[in-house]
């Protein structure tokens, strides 16, 4: 199994880099996290200051290997999620897998903390827009910061259905860091289109098992006449920022796949009668 295989590299780590302890482990308070997200949106903001009178920097080599590695990291990570989280859905049902407390097994916990550590470094994402001087648009910057406080608020609210939404998100970045890869290596990749499609059907997914979740915690523990398979482990806050911040997304992606491919196709067909 993948996870033996990585144990046994000799790297001892202290408890609190691979268990989750609020004011132990790096990036566990709001003392640290807020500062970090408005640092992002500061240097962001200054960057772009800062290429006003300069040349783009293409960053070639950095630009391919940096999303070479998250394409990569990204797939290794979701083996791993989904090498802990099958067998217990298999053995206990779906609703004991996003539910029970016991889904949040410490190896799900650390897997999630990893990926907590992959938000930031995807910051180094708009890096690369600013240097190259780029439009940044409103969906990329508020879901590179939003996310990372989503995978924040999880952790601390220990909510065993954070697989589902995870598990989802690192599927899409496999495949959309290989196409940034691919793409500034020179070839054309004909399915950009679809992983827009791929990314809104993934926060539908999400929405849906979010929201059955939630509904479940909430009747089960304040309208136990209603009809509910039982409560949810994980915090009310985690919950409810939760589904917030995934309908946000939904409705932002949506938008973005109107603007960028409804009017292009709308552009074409102008274009063809005027031919």
């Amino acid at each position: 199994m993948i996870y033996e295989a990585l144990s046994h590299i000799p790297i001892t780590l202290p408890k609190h880099y691979t268990s989750w302890q609020p004011g132990l482990t790096p990036l566990s308070t709001p003392g640290t996290v807020w500062p970090a997200m408005f640092g992002y949106l500061a240097i962001l903001y200054f960057g772009q200051k800062v290429m006003e009178d300069r040349k783009a920097m293409q960053l070639k080599p950095l630009f391919m290997l940096h999303n070479f590695l998250l394409s990569t990291g990204s797939g290794l990570l979701l083996a791993l999620m989904l090498e802990e989280i099958v067998p217990i859905v298999y053995k206990h049902g779906f609703f004991f897998g996003i539910c029970h407390i016991a889904a949040w097994t410490p190896r799900m916990e650390f897997f999630y903390m990893i990926n907590y550590v992959f938000k930031y470094w995807e910051f180094v994402d708009t890096f690369f827009l600013v240097v190259k001087k780029k439009p940044l648009a409103f969906l990329h910057v508020f879901h590179h910061s939003a996310t990372m406080i989503l995978c924040w608020t999880q952790l601390n609210g220990k909510t065993s259905v954070s697989w589902v939404v995870i598990t989802a998100n690192l599927l899409v970045h496999v495949l959309m860091y290989y196409y940034y890869f691919m793409a500034s290596a020179g070839y054309k990749i004909w399915w950009k289109k679809y992983l827009t499609t791929l990314q809104i059907s993934q926060f539908v997914i999400d929405l849906f098992i979010v929201y059955f979740a939630s509904y479940s915690y909430f009747t089960a523990e304040y309208f136990p006449r209603m009809p509910t398979m039982g409560s949810c482990s994980g915090s009310e806050a985690a919950a409810v920022i939760g589904c917030l911040l995934l309908t946000s997304y939904l409705f932002l992606f949506i938008a973005f796949y109107r603007k960028t491919y409804k009017k292009a196709a709308a552009s074409k067909a102008a274009a063809k009668k005027v031919e």
